[in-house]
């Protein structure tokens, strides 16, 4: 069983952590994705706004996805954290319509947990994930 470390080259380099890791298993490839949040290619936030942070950790998730050679479909379990549930539900139809347009009707297995913080100043959600891949 071998791993391999999974990075976008238009990422910021990660401190500390891997985006992803990949494991080969019998039947197929297990893909665990960090917590990723609403920051761009230079590791800037890329809104006050929690719809368009949301939309943007979910981006970072499917990028790591296909850098790894999977797809959307793929993805079989999401980890949500946010610090403000207020704002999670006033953002739900810019995040339902973003959605949509990124996995269509596809929903994998998801949690979401409020936390009192994130790491990073200024973000609003982390999401983290497991993708089962094809061999």
């Amino acid at each position: 069983m071998g791993h391999k470390v999974i990075h976008p080259s238009h990422f910021p380099k990660p401190r500390g952590y891997a985006n992803g890791i990949l494991t080969d298993m019998p039947g197929g490839r297990v893909l665990h994705i960090a917590g990723q949040i609403g920051w761009d290619k230079d590791a800037h936030i890329v809104s006050p706004d929690f719809a368009v942070q949301f939309l943007q950790a979910l981006d970072n998730v499917i990028d790591i996805v296909r850098e790894a050679g999977g797809a959307t479909e793929h993805i079989v379990k999401l980890l949500v954290f946010v610090t403000d549930l207020d704002a999670y539900r006033a953002g739900a139809p810019a995040i339902g319509e973003g959605w949509r347009g990124r996995l269509g009707k596809y929903y994998p297995a998801m949690s979401l947990v409020k936390v009192a913080g994130l790491l990073e100043p200024g973000a609003l959600v982390e999401i983290e994930g497991v993708a089962i891949l094809p061999s």
